[in-house]
């Protein structure tokens, strides 16, 4: 059964860049321990667009789907750090695209 893609496209002001990278460090971790979880990267663009790309990769389609409905869900209707008002989006706006893994290749070794 091949690995399951997920890639966010996240639009992003430039004035928002900053906030968006030091929201995803301070989150560092949280899925790594997912069930299913294999990889994590965050894109910034270079040029030429605004969008960032979340890129996971995921064993199969149900470990996202639970990731989805428990962690990544509590994470994000936590309130502010002090109880206060949740912090406006730095993304103004997402699109997930979904892809199933059928080639890879890394390095060869030696």
């Amino acid at each position: 059964m091949p690995s399951v893609v997920k890639i966010n496209v996240l639009t992003v002001p430039t004035e928002q860049r900053e906030v968006l990278e030091k929201r995803f460090a301070s989150r560092a971790g949280t899925v790594d321990s997912s069930d299913g979880f294999e990889w994590f990267e965050l894109l910034r663009p270079v040029e030429g667009t605004d969008q960032y790309l979340v890129y996971t990769r995921w064993r199969d389609e149900e470990s996202f789907q639970a990731w989805m409905e428990g962690p990544m869900k509590a994470a994000h209707q936590g309130g502010g750090s002090e109880g206060g008002e949740r912090p406006k989006p730095a993304a103004s706006g997402s699109t997930l695209w979904s892809f199933e893994v059928v080639q890879q290749a890394g390095p060869r070794k030696g």
